[in-house]
């Protein structure tokens, strides 16, 4: 379901994640003190489908100006924060012939400045905003979430580039995003499996279909794109009319009314953006296409185009597609990776789009398997549930899953997945802003034989069937992406039409001033200890009926230095691969029966590993909780662990270590951590934690019952929980699950971390990897501090001025100024041991040299020559201190905090303290925090790229060249 599921883009600003938080209803248990329940005794009764589609609400009240301006207000008072959310119609598939990439490069022109506005980014940062935008097959949104008092100046910000744009639209402006775009592209195109993309358009749709060419274009159609061209296409479709703006959060319509009408009403209207025809493609044969790529394993697909989101069988399609090959216990799932263990992972899904959907499904051929047995396997599998259909339990459990991530979503009012997302895109592609409601209404009512027929009927025709081995990659990323056609045509010209000249503004118009920001609320933490000695903390929210529980165990990633590497990262995963009795013999639960449980019940059980924790997280409904917290006690204290299961999932990682091997990122980080810390030191291991070849194969069943008894002990727990339950009914539930644990005898295992680093040789670590696009720098070197490290904000904010955000000195230069990269980056990373300043910028092949002298002199200039300026201080003091309620909007944001202020050793108050800290920064201490420790000496620079062309431009870095093999070879 697309409006609300599938909100995919190609996002031009940071990347925007949250955590998905998924439950069940069932009947409370809050009383519950007796021991935690065997696996037998968990039975819950399923929850009325229907009672959780009436908890997914979003009311709305909608008004139109005369200029065809469709304005949605939604009132969420929970925070005093308000997403201002704007949908252009337009995206990829209204670019004519010649024209690819126009919208998804416009999008990144949007945000350059306007006739009153220089930089966008700039007064947005400055109250504490995040903002973003995006451009998919048929629409351009831009997203911001605000402080209240800052509604005004978003209203005025999004109305100057709507109507006072082209003034600020330059050739050097075109110039240089053109170049952010084309790096988008090859960053994208770098990566394994980096052009499938392509294949799968040209192959599903003939040439000249809207959804054939990729959003982000061909690169012939970006370089000929003229000022002319891009100020046609601004007049042609970023008028109000074909606009639609969503305020939802601490706002009411009789506020915003006369504020949109203030700064939009004079806006003129413009042309109706042309329809477009298109529609599925029904393939006349199945065809087969082959590609080599630089890959570890074989991929097969299945692909079909299938129907647009408001078709009637949209919603049995994302069940089925769900059933067979999406939900943790699909039906691809169960035959081949846990199965006939075939594959080392296999997915399906259908990406529903306006007009059309792309039906496909994904396997990856575990090494050594028979490629054509694992075809036919893939095949057979699709075949049988094309004949029989799914289960109504099947049916049940996907239709739980999906309507549990809706209530999730209610938590955020702004961003890409939000709550004004959801009305949006209601409202633009179906007619109706709670088109949601009829799609999780018909969810709760589908049939398995409405969802067989579905599936029948649209996989049933011919197929697109992809194969990716590994070998050399044969295709070039330049030349794809566009209308098809362009081996016969000549290269595209602009626009031969009469440039457009600049529109009149009329008067200067200026900014709007910020209304105070009330003191930020950031919910009290309770404290209680287990019987058996667990320490918990719990802050209660009651936005959602949703409850996080969080245990986290001193181990972690550096726990491997005490054990073969790979260890916690394989016991983390081997966790939810079955459960035994309690008396050690015999499985209660294999792998599935533990991934429908958890479906069943409408719970999500998330395993993972940090640099110094390990954790276990329970996401679930607060009605549910007890039986959900019955589970996850049954996967961490009684993993089955058996010799079959471990041997199937230490396969799949040594697939997945391949296919890091693969990826220039990966090698990079691979490489770099040990030359950092040394081998030896527990930071000075991959970050993935997977290990190597040699010491992952040698990991057995039981040196993973070793770890976990040596690890995952009450005696190196602590339980964070954060939602809508209180203290007394929290601790009952809990000990019955966890107060009887009782920590070994063994003293706990202390990680070396204090170990020192080696002493750092600057140098450049040149790896070569041919055809590739885009070199990766990454470059580090170890800190004098540690994670507690008293009076550290300083540290933080001035590695914000230098790296760390959109408007950071190195992204500015790198990727603004000179567009030669989508994104530069640095991090101070915090742990509890010492940390590490890390640089990370993916940079266009032939200017790696350039970009690394210039991203040196830019951390040398900072202080020396640059000291911090004052809208640099107050955006990262102030800014920040703006921006903290929508840092705090959900519980997993919460959650996230308090348990990294435990780590750390931080006071209960340090939320409610960190505006006093930040006000109390000066620009001298931010100069001194990057003198002291931003600096480039000692640093050094991993670089993963085509040596024969990168090493002749390192001669005059000023470092001496190291040429290296990636790790494992």
């Amino acid at each position: 379901m697309y409006s609300i599921l599938s909100s995919v883009s190609q996002s031009v600003r940071l990347s925007v994640s949250a955590l998905a938080l998924v439950g069940a209803a069932a009947a409370p248990a809050w009383a519950q003190t007796a021991p935690a329940p065997t696996p037998a005794a968990i039975s819950v009764a399923p929850a009325p489908l229907s009672s959780l589609v009436a908890s997914v609400n979003i009311p709305y009240q909608r008004f139109v100006l005369k200029n065809g301006l469709t304005v949605l207000v939604h009132t969420d008072r929970k925070a005093p924060i308000i997403g201002v959310t704007t949908y252009f119609r337009v995206g990829s598939k209204h670019e004519p012939r010649g024209r690819t990439g126009f919208a998804h490069l416009y999008e990144h022109l949007f945000f350059g400045g306007s006739a009153n506005v220089p930089d966008f980014d700039v007064p947005l940062e400055a109250v504490g905003a995040s903002t973003n935008g995006s451009t998919w097959y048929d629409r351009t949104n831009y997203v911001e979430t605000v402080p209240s008092g800052a509604l005004e100046l978003a209203l005025f910000l999004e109305s100057d580039r709507m109507g006072h744009l082209l003034p600020a639209v330059t050739q050097d402006k075109l110039d240089k995003q053109r170049g952010v775009v084309q790096n988008e592209k090859r960053q994208g195109d770098n990566q394994t499996f980096g052009l499938l993309q392509y294949v799968i358009g040209d192959g599903l749709f003939p040439v000249g279909h809207p959804y054939r060419h990729s959003t982000i274009g061909s690169m012939a159609d970006l370089d000929a794109a003229s000022l002319t061209d891009v100020r046609r296409w601004f007049t042609d479709h970023y008028a109000p009319n074909n606009a639609i703006l969503v305020l939802s959060g601490d706002v009411d319509a009789a506020t915003a009314r006369p504020l949109v009408e203030k700064y939009f009403g004079a806006i003129r209207s413009g042309p109706v953006v042309r329809s477009v025809q298109a529609g599925p493609v029904t393939l006349p044969a199945p065809i087969r296409r082959e590609m080599t790529d630089r890959v570890a394993n074989t991929r097969l697909l299945r692909v079909w185009s299938g129907p647009g989101l408001n078709d009637r069988d949209a919603v049995a399609l994302s069940v089925g597609m769900d059933v067979l090959g999406g939900l943790a216990s699909s039906r691809l799932d169960n035959a081949l990776v846990r199965g006939k263990e075939m594959a080392i992972s296999v997915s399906a899904e259908a990406e529903a789009h306006e007009q059309v959907s792309v039906l496909q499904v994904s396997m990856d051929i575990r090494p050594g398997v028979d490629r054509a047995q694992a075809e036919a396997a893939l095949d057979a599998v699709i075949a049988t549930f094309l004949r029989d259909g799914p289960t109504p339990d099947e049916v049940r459990r996907s239709a739980t899953r999906t309507l549990s991530h809706e209530i999730d979503a209610l938590e955020v009012v702004g961003g890409f997945g939000g709550k004004g997302t959801t009305l949006a895109e209601g409202l633009l592609y179906s007619r109706n802003p709670a088109h949601y409601k009829a799609e999780l209404t018909e969810l709760a009512r589908i049939t398995p034989e409405q969802v067989r027929d579905a599936m029948r009927k649209w996989l049933g025709r011919p197929v697109l069937a992809i194969g990716v081995t590994p070998g050399e990659r044969t295709q070039n990323g330049d030349t794809m992406g566009g209308w098809g056609d362009e081996a016969t045509r000549p290269a595209p010209t602009p626009d031969p039409r009469k440039p457009v000249p600049p529109v009149k503004t009329g008067p200067a118009r200026k900014a709007p001033p910020v209304a105070p920001v009330g003191r930020l609320a950031f919910p009290a933490l309770q404290r209680a200890t287990l019987s058996n000695g667990i320490p918990v903390v719990l802050a209660r929210r009651t936005a959602v009926p949703k409850v996080i529980v969080h245990i986290s165990f001193d181990a972690g990633l550096a726990a491997d230095a005490l054990d073969t590497p790979g260890t916690q990262g394989l016991l983390l995963a081997m966790l939810d691969e079955g459960t035994r009795a309690e008396d050690g013999v015999g499985q209660t639960r294999n792998a599935t029966q533990v991934q429908e449980d958890q479906e069943r019940l409408g719970a999500s059980i998330s395993l993972g590993t940090s640099l110094d924790t390990s954790s276990v997280t329970l996401n679930a409904l607060a009605a549910n909780l007890s039986p959900s917290l019955g589970l996850m006690a049954d996967i961490l204290r009684r993993p089955a662990l058996s010799d079959a299961d471990v041997a199937r999932v230490k396969a799949q990682r040594l697939a997945s270590l391949a296919q890091a091997l693969k990826s220039p990122r990966s090698i990079a980080a691979m490489t770099l951590a040990p030359i950092l810390f040394g081998p030896a030191h527990p930071y000075g291991m991959s970050g993935d934690g997977l290990g190597t070849a040699q010491s992952l194969s040698a990991i057995t069943p039981d040196a993973l019952r070793a770890a976990q008894k040596r690890w995952l002990r009450p005696d190196a727990a602590r339980i964070t929980v954060v939602g809508d339950i209180t203290m007394d009914h929290l601790i009952p539930q809990l000990e019955a699950a966890f107060g009887h644990w009782q920590a070994p005898a063994t003293p706990r295992s202390i990680k070396p971390i204090d170990r020192p680093a080696p002493a750092p040789v600057p140098r450049i670590v040149l790896i070569d990897r041919p055809q590739s696009p885009q070199s990766v720098i990454l470059g580090g070197k170890v800190l004098p501090i540690t994670g507690r490290t008293a009076d550290m904000e300083a540290l933080d904010l001035a590695n914000e001025v230098l790296g760390a955000g959109f408007l950071s000195r190195l992204n500015t230069d790198i990727r603004e100024d000179k567009g030669w990269s989508y994104g530069v980056s640095t991090g101070v990373r915090l742990a509890l041991g010492q940390r590490s300043l890390i640089l990370s910028a993916p940079v266009q092949t032939d200017r790696t040299g350039d970009a690394l002298r210039a991203m040196i002199a830019d951390m040398k200039a900072f202080p020396a020559k640059a000291k911090v300026t004052p809208v640099e201080l107050q955006r990262v003091t102030e800014g920040n201190i703006l921006s903290l309620p929508s840092a705090y909007e959900t519980n997993a944001q919460v959650l996230g905090t308090i348990a990294t202020n435990d780590l750390l050793g931080r006071p209960d108050n340090y939320v409610t303290t960190q505006p006093a800290r930040l006000r109390a920064v000066t620009a001298a201490k931010l100069d001194a925090m990057a003198a002291q420790h931003l600096q480039p000496d000692g640093m050094v620079f991993v670089i993963v790229g085509d040596r024969a062309k990168v090493e002749p431009q390192l001669k005059d870095a000023g470092l001496p060249v190291e040429i290296a093999t990636p790790p494992g070879q």
